[in-house]
């Protein structure tokens, strides 16, 4: 077993609400830490979810509702990778006790689940903007309470935190932010403020250079923040301050878990069953896959050109950037830390000054990133490789949704926005990208299984928007880009095996412009034109092509995402919503067109 055997009783059953740890002795609670870390073990190795982040907290958690008052005092977590404690202490530990409950709770903070948390939150470095507005309404309607912000793991790199520690610090009133220093980000930390906080941990709090005290923030200092009582003392002493303060707490990410302690990136955030023995058949080496081919190109360009260099903003798992690949590359390799925004312009900059970078993106979290991307970037043309990972429509959680990078990129003038169909396309566009000097050009990683074509892609891809063609019909055109590929050519088949409609079938790979002279030419021999991409309608590259028709004849359906914020939505259930499944596609074919199908 990889988790401690517990008694029948548990200290967590006498806790329904936070207010019940005040009654609790420190044994009790040392007693409830072992109990809420097996608890949070065996759900996220069930369903997956943060580990790490949340095993490292634990104690805190526990200190700080034993001594503020909540949900009277307010606390604001960052990015909610340390919140499982939190919600097992208030009010939700069913959604931890049994496993057909362990979906009942979103893995993120989320008001509607309970009165103790204040905000969604999934994204990185906001917590402390977030607390400074509500100390700073709590001011100004004269209310009286404590107002904490937790942030860690990585999380103070980023520049919304600076900004609010930047303005947190003239407040003049109680603000308190926890920081949670387990000497980790995703990864490894990066960046000179990262030193300081190695430093102060080194001396204790007590190093002359201290970041905070510059800023005017008092400053407490925690050498074990895994330990109950040292924390109960540390929030006592903060509680009800009227200054803005800072206290830094050292903790072990992971802890309790022995692989997660010593393995603190992989368990940062684990698949379900990680924790399980694997078999040899489960244990074989991987099949190539886009992430496979990626970082092969990236290697063998590295290599070639001392000049290329790979940027990523502290989540180099995703890219399958391990630990060895990273070392391999060296001085060719940045990671800047969570931080996207610096990643874009820190990468324009590098482009312009005649460095070939390759900038590797979370779709989710390039949202971050939209001014330094206008104008950083594009307004400079400056010709970055930027790779888009993890776009579509997915059944993650509201904080994380990948649905919105189409619109939020192929808007902006002077970016290429390439959406490959298969393992030749992907390879061809990358050579594009990283040989060409004219464009910032971003690419949309497939979400897909790995698709070969059997013969390279000579496509000339400075020739911008030009379609591609792949099945010639008529009467109905189906314009299917990236990842709905394959949608499209089951959407065709269905439609001839009912309708007996041959349609023609069309590879966009640019989702940034359109090919009006293919477009154009499709009037004399179809009736409609229906586009499919996995992503956001509204503002996407569908509505691109309805907008070119609208002054003609030619009817159009856009297929995709409806603008909405789904939470943890089965992806069947929403192709279902979207009408994206191939026999539904012909229902509306049917429907929009339905006096010319007939026989």
């Amino acid at each position: 077993m990889f988790v401690m055997e517990r008694e029948d009783k548990m200290i967590l059953d006498k806790i329904n609400q936070s207010k019940d740890l005040k009654t609790l002795s420190v044994a009790e609670m040392k007693t409830l830490a072992s109990e809420m870390r097996e608890l949070i073990i065996k759900k996220v190795n069930t369903i997956g979810g943060h580990l790490g982040p949340n095993l490292g907290i634990v104690e805190a958690t526990i200190a700080m509702h034993y001594v503020f008052d909540m949900p009277k005092d307010k606390v604001v977590f960052d990015v909610s990778h340390q919140c499982y404690p939190h919600k097992l202490v208030t009010g939700r530990k069913e959604g931890f006790l049994k496993p057909e409950n362990y979906m009942k709770y979103t893995g993120y903070t989320a008001p509607e689940e309970s009165e103790h948390d204040l905000f969604k939150v999934g994204h990185t470095s906001t917590s402390v903007s977030l607390a400074t507005g509500v100390a700073k309404a709590r001011d100004l309607k004269g209310e009286d309470y404590n107002v904490i912000a937790i942030i860690g793991d990585g999380s103070l790199s980023g520049g919304e935190a600076l900004e609010g520690l930047d303005n947190a610090a003239t407040l003049n009133s109680n603000i308190i932010i926890v920081v949670n220093d387990n000497d980790m980000s995703i990864a490894e930390n990066h960046g000179g403020l990262y030193d300081n906080l190695r430093l102060l941990r080194q001396t204790k709090g007590q190093a002359e250079a201290n970041f905070f005290k510059t800023l005017g923030f008092d400053y407490s200092f925690v050498e074990d923040g895994n330990d109950v009582e040292q924390m109960i003392l540390a929030f006592e002493k903060v509680k009800n301050t009227n200054k803005p303060t800072v206290l830094h707490i050292h903790t072990l990410k992971g802890k309790g878990l022995a692989v997660a302690e010593e393995n603190k990136e992989f368990f940062h955030w684990i698949l379900p069953g990680a924790l399980d023995e694997k078999s040899e058949e489960e244990t074989a080496v991987a099949v190539e896959n886009y992430t496979s081919l990626t970082c092969d190109f990236i290697k063998e360009k590295a290599k070639q050109d001392k000049t290329t260099i790979v940027v990523n903003a502290g989540t180099p798992g995703v890219f399958g950037f391990t630990k060895e690949y990273r070392d391999a590359l060296g001085k060719q390799y940045t990671d800047v830390g969570i931080a996207e925004e610096h990643a874009v312009a820190y990468s324009s900059a590098l482009a312009k000054s005649g460095a070939k970078p390759i900038l590797a993106v979370m779709s989710s979290f390039i949202q971050r990133t939209y001014d330094q991307m206008s104008q950083d970037l594009c307004l400079n043309s400056s010709p970055i490789t930027m790779l888009i990972y993890w776009g579509g429509i997915s059944g993650q959680d509201a904080t994380h949704l990948c649905t919105f990078d189409i619109p939020l990129i192929s808007n902006i003038p002077n970016m290429v926005y390439l959406a490959p169909t298969n393992k030749e396309e992907y390879l061809a566009m990358l050579e594009f990208s990283y040989n060409q000097n004219d464009y910032p050009v971003a690419i949309r990683v497939p979400m897909v299984e790995l698709k070969s074509c059997g013969t390279p892609d000579s496509t000339d891809y400075s020739q911008l928007n030009k379609f591609k063609v792949t099945e010639q019909g008529e009467k109905v055109a189906i314009i299917a880009a990236g990842n709905f590929y394959g949608l499209g050519k089951d959407a065709k088949d269905e439609l001839k095996k009912q309708c007996e409609i041959d349609a023609t079938l069309i590879n966009p790979r640019f989702l940034t412009g359109l090919d009006t002279e293919l477009l154009e030419n499709l009037k004399s021999s179809h009736d409609l034109v229906i586009t499919l991409e996995d992503g956001q309608v509204d503002g996407g590259f569908g509505e691109k092509v309805t907008r070119y028709y609208g002054n003609s004849d030619m009817k159009v359906l856009n297929f995709g995402a409806k603008k909405e914020f789904t939470d943890r939505v089965p992806v069947a259930d929403l192709y279902q919503r979207y009408h994206l499944t191939k026999e539904l596609i012909v229902d509306d074919i049917k429907n929009t067109i339905c006096d010319k199908v007939s026989k």
